[in-house]
């Protein structure tokens, strides 16, 4: 079984672990700490093509969507 965390160092505390301690029982677990660099996701190659596709059809005007701000509130 394999569960992936993602969250910032400053949110570990007790109830993490907690939690940690309940899901995996008394199973032996590895834990591995990774820096997630967002900017590196964002360019993966099926990203990265989104992106490029978005940022054409901006320029192109092209596939928008138009909000009117007015209607949020």
């Amino acid at each position: 079984m394999s569960t992936v965390y993602r969250l910032k160092a400053n949110e570990l505390n007790h109830h993490f672990l907690e939690q940690i301690k309940a899901e995996f029982a008394d199973k032996e677990i590895e834990i591995v700490i990774t820096e997630v660099d967002e900017t590196e996701y964002l360019l993966q190659e099926s990203n990265k093509n989104k992106l490029l596709k978005a940022i054409d059809n901006v320029k192109k005007r092209q596939n928008l969507v138009e909000i009117n701000l007015q209607d949020l509130q």
